[in-house]
């Protein structure tokens, strides 16, 4: 079971606390899951897949912006007229990933909304590093704002660990150029805090596929040369004006500790923010073991959270 916390203005106490087992239905593949997978030595066989082109499912049109930023978009069955769009950047701590490995959840995101969703395929640090993403992200945005079936004023941006984390930055500075609206930002597990990777407690004896290390490796790739007090989200100070946001993360989770408090800036900022906490379970529970009970919870959470902004204000 989850624990839930709606914070809509009231400042109330966050307890970090954190599970000592594994959720029920994550243990048996928790303790065969490594702490890590991601070294400098492993990373080189992370990225391979990213050379082989994938297959683009029946009704998924892949779309290129420009040479190395493409998306993929998942189209809604039996809706017409003008309807809401996710923006969903996928996972891979800025250094690896695709955007195809996220066929299967757009899809399911596509079906429950009833709304158009685009995958964006960024360009990687450390080759590109920070802005290039961020760029690629909002390059996404604008172009699927403009899109005659979407109807731009539902539009929100999401994704996971980093995903997540570009969603955050995407947010900002849709709120700073002022030309497209965001009515919700879909943090799954968020990558927020370049700080975690010398932050005490961070780690957990049971902290699953994603370390400090890993995460030192990814943030310094990703930063490259860029001050972090504008390249993080969690070290950004004017938070006023956010879109809405739902947060979600297994308290065995590294980012665990930094997504609560991430959470706790936007409240104090008045941003709307939900915060799902699930007990028990470790980063990227959702994506290794996506039949389980609680997984299929966690993503129906995500689905509400948007059907409420979608909703006629």
């Amino acid at each position: 079971m989850s624990r839930r916390c709606h914070r809509r203005g009231s400042p109330r106490t966050v307890i970090h606390s954190r599970s000592t087992e594994f959720h029920p239905e994550l243990r048996r593949v928790g303790h065969l899951l490594p702490k890590q997978v991601v070294t400098r030595r492993t990373l080189p066989l992370m990225v391979f897949p990213n050379r082989i082109r994938p297959r683009t499912p029946k009704g998924v049109e892949v779309v290129e912006l420009r040479p190395g930023v493409t998306v993929r978009v998942f189209r809604p069955p039996n809706v017409s007229g003008p309807h809401p769009a996710l923006l969903w950047i996928h996972s891979g701590g800025y250094i690896m990933g695709t955007a195809a490995r996220d066929d299967k959840i757009c899809a399911r995101f596509a079906r429950e909304l009833g709304a158009t969703v685009a995958a964006v395929e960024y360009r990687l640090a450390p080759r590109h590093p920070y802005p290039a993403a961020l760029e690629d992200c909002y390059s996404a945005l604008t172009w699927l704002a403009g899109k005659p079936s979407v109807d731009s004023s539902r539009l929100a941006i999401g994704g996971a660990s980093a995903g997540g984390g570009l969603a955050a930055a995407l947010a900002f500075l849709a709120r700073d150029r002022a030309e497209t609206a965001v009515v919700a930002q879909l943090l799954v597990y968020p990558m927020l805090d370049d700080r975690t990777v010398d932050r005490p407690g961070a780690e957990h004896p049971k902290m699953r596929l994603w370390s400090q290390h890993s995460n030192r490796l990814a943030w310094s790739s990703y930063l490259g040369g860029a001050d972090p007090d504008v390249a993080v989200p969690a070290r950004r100070k004017d938070l006023a004006g956010l879109p809405s946001a739902w947060i979600g993360v297994g308290d065995l989770d590294l980012f665990y500790l930094e997504n609560l408090d991430y959470a706790e800036q936007l409240k104090s900022a008045d941003v709307p923010c939900e915060v799902e906490v699930i007990p028990g379970a470790f980063h990227g529970f959702d994506a290794i073991l996506p039949r389980t009970n609680v997984a299929r919870a966690f993503f129906s959470s995500q689905c509400a959270a948007l059907r409420r902004a979608f909703s006629p204000k």
